[in-house]
Formats: C-alpha cells, structure tokens, sequence
C-alpha cells in the first residue's frame, strides 16, 4: 500500500476510485464503504485508493480536545491495508487547508491533482472551508470534474447508524461489548510502559503504567483486558484500571495493567491493550485493606472475562 503525504500522486494511482473522509475506528459502516468502493474499483480494473486527513479535523479546530481518538495513525492504515487499500493521501490538516473553499478542493485539489473516476462518501460528508460542502455541490461538480459520487447509506446495528461518535459513547459509558461489535474487533490502545507510583506492588500487584496519549477515555473503573507486549503474538490475560487512584487523593487519569502470570519489569515495552469487558466503575475507597479486598475480587472477575 503506497502512502502519500500530499496530492502529487503517481499517474497509476489517478482515475481511481477514492473513499473520502477521517475513518477513525474504522467501524462496521466504514468498511461497508471500503467494501463497495474495493468492488468498483476491482469491477472497472482501476485502483482502490482513499483520501483521509491528520489531524482529524475536529482536533484541529478545538484545541482543548486531548482525548478524542478510536485509534492511532499507525494502525488506522494497517486496517486499510487489511481492506485491501491500494493507495492513501494523508493530507495534513492544517490552517491553510482549512481555508480552502468547497469548490476549490473539488477542482483544485480532486480533479486537477487527484482525478478520480469514483467518489465515495457517507451520507453526511461535509468539507471545505466553514463546511460549506456537501453532496450536492458534489453532485454538482461531477460531470463538469468527470468523476461518478457513489453515496454511501449509513449502516445500521440495530436500527442505530454507526458512527464513530456512536462509539466513543458506547466506550464512555462502559459498553465495551456493544463497542467491540461496531468495531468488528476488540477495542485496543497501543502505549509504552511509563514510570509510576508503584502503589499497585505495594498493594499486591504488579502494574504497568501506561499514557492513553490521543485515545478517547473509556468509562473510569476496572476492565478484563488482554495485553500483547512487544512483538509477542499471542496476547495475556489481565486486569486493567483507569481512573486517577481516588482512595490516594490522585488527579491525573491514566492507565494501570496487571498481566497475570507476569512478574517482571516491563518499563519503556510496548503494550497492546484489548478491552474485552467493563467489570465496575472507579470509586473511592475508605482505606487501603478495603482497595485491596475489592482489587481481589476484581481479579477473579477479570479472570472469568
């Protein structure tokens, strides 16, 4: 899969067809998208290519956002590739591309640059400058840019569209198994392991501290996890905490692994971390023998996960 930085694209990739949008997640309904577009392209022999942007726009424009992401660059283009992408440009998402005009990206910037013969968007794909584009002045534009707009239906899971939106509030609410089945695939963040407090030993268990970075924050509290560390292929079974510690008064919220079966030290690892099932929120403990007894039984629980 060849990855562009910008529109200077090669002349085997121009004439294909081309999925538009962020595609954070890359869910159940962006794959029906992935599916129809690969089909086209393979039925009119041409390439299968998509246009995506970094930062997701909405970060870009609220800055305040530090927590918003389903997944992180690396893997969102791994999972093209698992669709079989052909090509993508990451275009860079910045003040100056913010400013493009609608018109001004469909003949500058699709036609002139990227030339596609098929166009594939959702039903609520908006662009250019203040949103003002649509699928109609997409619709518009197509003789005159001589490209077909393929429109997408939203796809539904039980009479609700999925989105990505949908999703993040599934995974702040704690519905990671409804969650995972939009996603087609357990939930994960990637993080290496980070210096800690090392109050999890002191309580009885061994803990990887981990930085969630970009991803969105799950619901606070305890969660059956499955971890790969490193390069290993195979993942373990273990206990996760995400919360700010409150029976030891803390502020920051971050991530705290127990990777059963695993004594030794995993400072600066790399971990991947699978979300299989949301066992009980945060809350705050009177004192440390009551964390404790509550922290066995949450073992056992994520066990069981």
């Amino acid at each position: 899969m060849k990855v562009y930085k910008n529109t200077s694209i090669s002349t085997i990739h121009k004439g294909s067809a081309i999925a538009i949008g962020n595609f954070d997640g890359m869910h159940l309904g962006h794959q029906k998208v992935f599916h129809k577009a690969r089909n086209f392209a393979k039925k009119n022999k041409i390439k299968f290519g998509v246009l995506t942007f970094n930062p997701l726009p909405v970060m870009f424009f609220n800055k305040k956002i530090n927590n918003f992401r389903l997944v992180n660059e690396n893997t969102k283009f791994k999972l093209f590739e698992k669709y079989k992408v052909d090509f993508v440009i990451n275009l860079k998402f910045n003040k100056i591309f913010s400013k493009i005009k609608a018109k001004d990206f469909i003949t500058k910037v699709l036609y002139k640059k990227i030339n596609p013969s098929f166009i594939f968007v959702s039903n609520n794909f908006r662009f250019g400058n203040k949103r003002e584009g649509n699928l109609k002045l997409l619709s518009n534009y197509s003789k005159i840019c001589n490209y077909k707009l393929v429109k997408i239906n939203p796809h539904k899971f039980k009479g609700k569209i999925i989105s990505s939106t949908r999703i993040r509030k599934c995974l702040s609410l704690g519905h990671i198994n409804l969650a995972n089945k939009l996603l087609t695939r357990n939930w994960f963040v990637d993080g290496y392991v980070i210096k800690g407090k090392k109050l999890g030993r002191k309580l009885g268990y061994r803990t990887c501290n981990l930085n969630i970075n970009n991803y969105i924050l799950p619901k606070e509290g305890i969660y059956s996890v499955r971890v790969m560390v490193g390069n290993k292929i195979k993942p373990l079974k273990g206990v996760g905490y995400l919360g700010s510690r409150p029976t030891f008064e803390g502020k920051s919220i971050f991530l705290e692994i127990n990777i059963f079966g695993i004594n030794r030290n995993l400072y600066k690892k790399r971990l991947r971390v699978f979300f299989t099932k949301f066992i009980r929120r945060d809350k705050k403990f009177k004192n440390a023998a009551k964390l404790i007894e509550q922290m066995n039984k949450d073992v056992i629980a994520a066990k069981k996960g």
